[in-house]
């Protein structure tokens, strides 16, 4: 198993549009194609205006063939588009996690 661990930072302000926005029609779309879904977190202390997503695949291959899935999908390139067209993403970072052998998360 792996994790694909992706924080993303915001403009200051545009947080809550895209949350909303990620949650009626992004969030839907990935469930459909990805992983599973282990959550997504907004800082609350430290550097603002972040979310850390989480996806758990059984494997690099498992991640790379569901993620081709997604982006072939109408509905998902209508939905990235408008959140590029907003300009509100400063940055992202993504790490591939695995866990430990005594890791909960396996």
């Amino acid at each position: 198993m792996i994790v694909d661990h992706r924080t993303y930072t915001f403009r200051p302000g545009a947080l809550k549009q895209w949350l909303k926005k990620y949650e009626t029609e992004g969030l839907p779309l990935q469930k459909k194609h990805l992983g599973e879904f282990l959550g997504l977190f907004t800082t609350e202390v430290g550097n603002l205006h972040q979310v850390v997503f989480m996806w758990a695949y059984e494997s690099m291959g498992d991640r790379e063939r569901r993620r081709a899935e997604l982006e072939a999908d109408p509905a998902w390139q209508k939905f990235i588009g408008e959140i590029w067209s907003l300009e509100i993403l400063q940055a992202q970072e993504i790490k591939f996690l695995k866990p430990a052998s005594f890791s909960p998360i396996k």
